[in-house]
């Protein structure tokens, strides 16, 4: 019977690997970029002021600024509300604190979804990479029929906001170190101000959902900013170099930057948008967590996922795990949608 069991499982994963290859492969715009530090990007964060590259190896003085973002991440994260935000036929839309050479990203976009009566509860959905309308549009609509006001915002360089010479969110996630580094610092932003949006309009009792890119995003943000009560971090993982090198979905990005750089030292470059670095921050505040992950998982590796559990159980957090049998491209299918949805759902009507 075990032999019997056994072999099943692994029909069944063998079968979920090769969905999640055809799924990937549909994909036909993928674009390998040249590998580049984008150092002209750094020159328009406010933490180089201090710290401007002395002309010594250009590798190392990113290096070294990681490091400094770190320890100043307060500072790297810090920005001016913006003044005015419009809500217009359930679109919110304000001016992005950080400022990009395209005036299309500058504008933040985000679909609201207001729950009915009295209610003080309310999340921020952040989509995963190349998400687009009406993508998690059907999960903000699940929240607002529990009660639960959802705002799904559009991350920087996706949707409405995507450059015109663009097919994909390319500059959110490439192989220039500095700008995947500011279209970081941008998401976890323009994230917060729509937290401050949402204090404006008297909401009290805020979480956050975040999915794939988004989910790493959703931490930072979170452990910035002690608002936020509630979190779901659906498709968890660790350093975004390895998931870079390793994952499906960014063959092409690890094609740009392998021949100039080493798995060791993209981990370094990009220390500073990787959710490990503000573990001990995140372990300063009193907050609710569920921490998803599936077990076929090609794109976040699923050994990143596990190690995420195992540091969320070392520091004592308040949280959750639930392991999906399927793969990140298959968590978009039936029936797994359906139970991601549960499972995201059920955890911030309890919590919220």
């Amino acid at each position: 019977m075990k032999f019997l069991l056994r072999a099943a499982a692994h029909r069944y994963g063998n079968w979920i690997y090769r969905r999640e290859d055809e799924l990937s492969s549909r994909a036909t715009d993928r674009i390998v970029r040249p590998f580049e530090l984008g150092l002209e990007w750094a020159e328009r964060w406010p933490i180089t002021r201090d710290f401007p590259p002395d002309g010594s190896d250009p590798i190392e003085y990113l290096v070294h600024l990681n490091q400094r973002i770190i320890s100043s991440s307060g500072q790297f994260f810090s920005y001016d509300s913006p003044d005015t935000f419009d809500l217009r036929d359930n679109w919110l839309t304000f001016a992005s604190p950080v400022v990009t050479p395209y005036p299309e990203n500058n504008s933040v976009r985000g679909l609201w979804f207001p729950a009915r009566g009295a209610g003080r509860k309310a999340v921020v959905v952040l989509p995963h990479w190349n998400a687009k309308l009406p993508q998690h549009n059907a999960l903000c609509a699940g929240l607002q029929r529990l009660g639960i006001s959802a705002l799904r915002l559009s991350l920087p360089y996706h949707d409405m906001r995507t450059p015109a010479d663009l097919q994909r969110a390319d500059y959110a996630m490439s192989a220039n170190i500095c700008r995947t580094i500011d279209a970081t610092r941008q998401a976890i932003v323009d994230t917060r101000a729509c937290f401050d949006w949402l204090e404006r309009e008297g909401y009290t009792e805020i979480g956050i959902v975040g999915t794939s890119i988004g989910s790493c995003y959703a931490f930072i943000v979170s452990a910035h900013d002690p608002r936020i009560r509630v979190n779901v971090f659906n498709h968890c993982s660790t350093y975004v170099a390895d998931v870079v090198w390793e994952g499906l979905s960014t063959r092409h990005i690890r094609d740009g930057v392998a021949d100039s750089v080493d798995l060791a030292t993209l981990r370094k470059l990009w220390l500073s948008i990787s959710p490990p670095s503000y573990y001990d921050l995140y372990s300063t505040q009193k907050k609710r967590s569920k921490f998803i992950y599936t077990r076929y998982d090609t794109t976040f590796p699923v050994r990143l996922s596990r190690d995420v559990i195992e540091g969320a159980r070392r520091r004592s957090w308040d949280h959750e795990v639930a392991v999906l049998a399927c793969g990140h491209y298959t968590m978009g299918e039936f029936p797994f949608k359906y139970l991601t949805g549960y499972e995201i759902c059920s955890f911030l009507k309890r919590n919220l």
